[in-house]
Order: C-alpha cells, then sequence, then structure tokens
C-alpha cells in the first residue's frame, strides 16, 4: 500500500495563495493516478482535482479551474496543490488521495475509486 501525508496547510487572507503537498511512501508513487478532495464543516467531502500517473492529464473541479493546479514530482514521491485567488469558501480541510484508475472526469470524481487517503491538511481562508 501507499502512505499519504499532506501539508502547507494554513490561514490566509482571501486573495492569497497557498501551495499545499503530499508526500507519498511505501509502494511506487508513479503507480497511481492521483486525486485532491476537500471537505467542509457540515458539507460532504467534494473532489477538487485529479492527475494522471505520468501528470499528462488533469481533471479540476468547476469551482477551483483557473485558479488551482495540480501537479507532481514523481523522483520525490509528492503531489502538490498550488491554489491562488483564494476565496473564504475554499475553506475546508484538504486530503489527498491515491488510485489505480484513471476514467473520464465523472469516474475521478468519485471517493470510492480512490484505495488510500492522507490524513488531511486544513486551509483556512479569511475575509
Amino acid at each position: 500500500q501507499v502512505q499519504l501525508a499532506e501539508s502547507g496547510g494554513g490561514l490566509v487572507q482571501a486573495g492569497g495563495s497557498l501551495r499545499l503537498s503530499c508526500a507519498a511512501s511505501g509502494r511506487t508513487f508513479n503507480n497511481y493516478n492521483m486525486g485532491w478532495f476537500r471537505q467542509a464543516p457540515g458539507k460532504e467531502r467534494e473532489f477538487v482535482a485529479a492527475i494522471t500517473q505520468g501528470g499528462s492529464s488533469t481533471y479540476y473541479a468547476d469551482s477551483v479551474k483557473g485558479r488551482f493546479t495540480i501537479s507532481r514530482n514523481n523522483a520525490k514521491n509528492t503531489l502538490y496543490l498550488q491554489m491562488n485567488s483564494l476565496k473564504p469558501e475554499d475553506t475546508a480541510g484538504y486530503y489527498c488521495a491515491a488510485s489505480t484508475t484513471w476514467g473520464p472526469i465523472k469516474t475521478m470524481t468519485r471517493q470510492t475509486v480512490y484505495s488510500y487517503w492522507g490524513q488531511g491538511t486544513q486551509v483556512t481562508v479569511s475575509s
């Protein structure tokens, strides 16, 4: 299995930026397609972005398209989420996840597609 650990969360003002990292250990990182999800208090966990094993293809939720960028460095076994132009509604716990599946965006938004999850990192955006 693969172990995932997120970092980089924090408190930021609206309009600011943060970069989240997800460090992977265990099985070969580049065997997995990766995703970011988030969960705000009182809300269901929702899809944010996904990226293929080699990084050649990405998907984004409409709510973050143009503001967030998912990327990965397989040599460093690390997944990233660059978040720009942050809004208060981006406040949530952010989770990275690993999957051996890749398909249409409708598939990759489903949590059941992902086998491994990190513990999450909190992002708070103040207005």
